[in-house]
């Protein structure tokens, strides 16, 4: 097998255009606060984002994901919202978001933005409003208060959980100063559950996406879909109180994944036909089973869900290849399709996550092996696929923040640091120097690794070796040779270590095994995640070859 230059030998299969279709597409997930500081104070904003778009263009990706940007207290990340129709002070304002969804589109990068339906900030006027008023008023409709249980009311209404550990319920004190109801909130107690059944939520939600559809944003990132779904009789789930609840491996309940949940995505999906061209939607489905994600791609919901099942899965080329069909066996590839992610502002980086060798030993360098060889096998998938900023630089997931500038409410709630998720958003590094490796001119809040600096974007531009220029030139690869149609991919039954699987005149083959494999079958050779003797695949790397 003799390596070629596909540049050289091969002719696009698909043509070339700045924009692909959303369907086969590359989105970039943009965490502002840590992405760039254009301000100088240490905190990432809109014109520092702004200033490293052609960065993000530079990789060959087509669309662009902002994560909340909105009015928040911060108590999740900016997932708190307080205002959805204004800007956090912090990142900008409403001018320096109508020019960064300008800039992009100048690019012709596509704008998705995050909006939070399941909940808001306890800061929200809707919020304030609703406690101000008391009990049985409109106000509180928008929410879901409820008097609690027991002789003096001192026990929740439920026994439901929160996803971020805890009770799921809040008792407020009433303007009179007693104890008053009881309001839900499935996450944090900065974020109470927003009541979808009241039609007043579901309008003043047309509003909020109407407000972002027409200053130009192409599309949206719907946040826990699922979490919306709840059962008006709010029946007991029959939860442990002392044990952390995960949706994903328990729905459907009484209070995810139920009632009208999808009557409302269909409402959204018209919403966004209603334009010309038809606005984005793409979901973050939270589920048990992949049939119960499916549901929310028939015809008339959404675009795409978030097949982000793979993020949780260990190196295992049975576990992966499972998972994949399972989702790729059962789809509409008429209507919809699957976008593809292994990292996220919520996951630990792939390449710390892939270092583990057995329990007790990690291995940074056979994280960065597989994780490369992951970034080939998810590229290579029929549909689109996301990656979260830094995952082209191979960064490594920051274990050692000390505790107590840990700020993830999920800590707060458990006490359990291993389960924060701080160590995935720390600062980008843009330069071999300096107080925070370019992302500032101070020092970020959290600092880098001292090692980073070999990490950085200005190190790895000089290094043709690189995360950075592997990733560019897969993407390149699979803008331009890569066929887009949604259901053309076939298994190739190689053994139990591989995943190997075709789409037109692509093979994609993976080796999860620490020893070389042989690969017999004619091909050439586009691209290898590890340098490998001629006619072998490398332990923990992967290769796409054209056939």
């Amino acid at each position: 097998m003799t390596p070629v230059s596909s540049d050289q030998r091969m002719r696009p299969l698909v043509p070339s255009s700045l924009t692909a279709d959303w369907r086969r597409g590359v989105t970039y997930q943009l965490y502002v606060r840590s992405f760039s500081d254009g301000n100088g104070d240490g905190v990432g904003d809109i014109p520092g984002a702004i200033a490293r778009l052609p960065y993000i263009k530079s990789l060959g990706v087509d669309s662009v994901w902002v994560s909340p940007w909105y009015v928040s207290p911060m108590a999740d990340g900016g997932y708190d919202v307080a205002d959805y129709c204004d800007i956090e002070p912090m990142f900008g304002t409403l001018d320096d978001a109508d020019q960064f969804i300008k800039e992009c589109h100048r690019l012709d990068l596509r704008v998705m933005v995050d909006v939070v339906v399941n909940h808001c900030s306890c800061a929200h006027p809707w919020f304030q409003r609703a406690l101000r008023a008391g009990t049985n008023s409109p106000e509180r409709e928008f929410f879901y208060f409820r008097d609690g249980r027991g002789p003096r009311g001192d026990e929740p209404p439920t026994d439901w959980v929160s996803v971020f550990g805890g009770p799921a319920w809040t008792r407020v004190t009433e303007s009179d100063g007693t104890p008053g109801q009881w309001y839900l909130h499935l996450f944090d107690s900065a974020q109470p559950d927003l009541n979808w059944h009241n039609p007043a939520v579901r309008l003043a939600f047309d509003e909020i996406f109407r407000f972002w559809f027409d200053r130009g944003v192409d599309g949206f990132r719907l946040d826990a879909v699922p979490a919306i779904g709840k059962e008006p009789e709010f029946r007991d789930a029959g939860c442990d109180p002392t044990q952390q609840f995960a949706p994903e491996t328990n729905s459907p309940t009484s209070y995810w994944d139920s009632g009208d949940v999808h009557e409302i995505v269909a409402h959204w999906r018209a919403l966004a036909d209603s334009y010309s061209p038809p606005k984005y939607l793409v979901g973050e489905i939270n589920v048990s089973t992949t049939e119960a994600l499916l549901r929310y791609v028939r015809p008339g919901e959404l675009h795409s869900v978030f097949a982000m099942n793979l993020a949780k899965l260990p190196w295992s080329a049975r576990q992966f290849r499972h998972r994949i069909d399972q989702h790729l066996s059962s789809f509409y590839p008429d209507e919809s399709w699957l976008t593809w992610v292994s990292s996220s502002h919520d996951e630990v980086r792939t390449v710390t996550r892939y270092a583990q060798g057995d329990e007790e030993h990690s291995d940074p360098a056979l994280g960065v092996r597989r994780a490369k060889a992951a970034l080939l096998m998810t590229l290579a998938l029929p549909g689109g696929a996301c990656l979260y900023q830094g995952e082209e630089l191979g960064l490594p997931q920051v274990t050692d923040i000390p505790v107590e500038m840990l700020e993830d409410p999920i800590v707060l709630r458990t006490g359990d640091p291993s389960k924060g998720r701080d160590g995935c958003r720390v600062a980008l590094p843009w330069t071999l120097s300096g107080p925070s490796f370019g992302f500032s001119v101070v020092a970020p809040r959290v600092a880098q690794p001292t090692e980073w600096t070999h990490l950085s974007v200005e190190s790895q531009e000089q290094d043709r070796n690189s995360f950075l220029h592997f990733t560019r030139r897969v993407l390149h690869l699979r803008r331009h040779y890569i066929d887009d149609a949604v259901s053309d991919m076939e298994w190739l039954d190689w053994s139990d270590d591989i995943v190997a699987f075709e789409r037109g005149r692509l093979r994609c083959v993976i080796n999860f095994s620490d020893v070389p494999f042989a690969l017999a079958s004619p091909g050439r050779i586009a691209v290898m995640s590890e340098t490998s003797g001629s006619g072998w695949l490398a332990p923990n790397s992967g290769a796409w070859l054209w056939i």
